[in-house]
């Protein structure tokens, strides 16, 4: 039996306790999608329970090749890019194990690519 999800196993709980703690890294909101921030520029965003990142294009792409919870990312049907992956977990508890892809995501958007 799967354990019920809490009220506070969201997404936005999770990545606001993964992220914000981070010097440099602030919360905020883009074009209505929970979104993160370094140097004023978006690093990753919340759409619906899914999560969009940004890393260099090649480890986006790979990324979609080689794991079945990566896709585009394409939140309100606005055109796909190469570097935005969307990451889809079933609970939101599993965005920790991508801590490594979210410091990636930083360094990549604070050195500005």
């Amino acid at each position: 039996m799967k354990p019920l999800k809490t009220e506070a196993a969201t997404p936005q709980a999770v990545l606001d306790s993964l992220l914000l703690p981070i010097r440099g890294v602030e919360g905020g909101d883009m074009a209505g999608l929970t979104a993160y921030f370094v140097n004023k520029r978006m690093f990753a965003c919340i759409h619906g329970a899914a999560v969009g990142i940004r890393l260099p294009a090649a480890t986006a792409r790979e990324l979609q090749f080689s794991r079945n919870d990566a896709s585009p990312f394409q939140p309100k049907g606005r055109p796909i890019t190469r570097e935005w992956v969307q990451l889809d977990h079933d609970d939101p508890a599993d965005y920790r194990k991508d801590e490594a892809l979210f410091l990636a995501s930083i360094e990549f958007v604070k050195n500005g690519r």
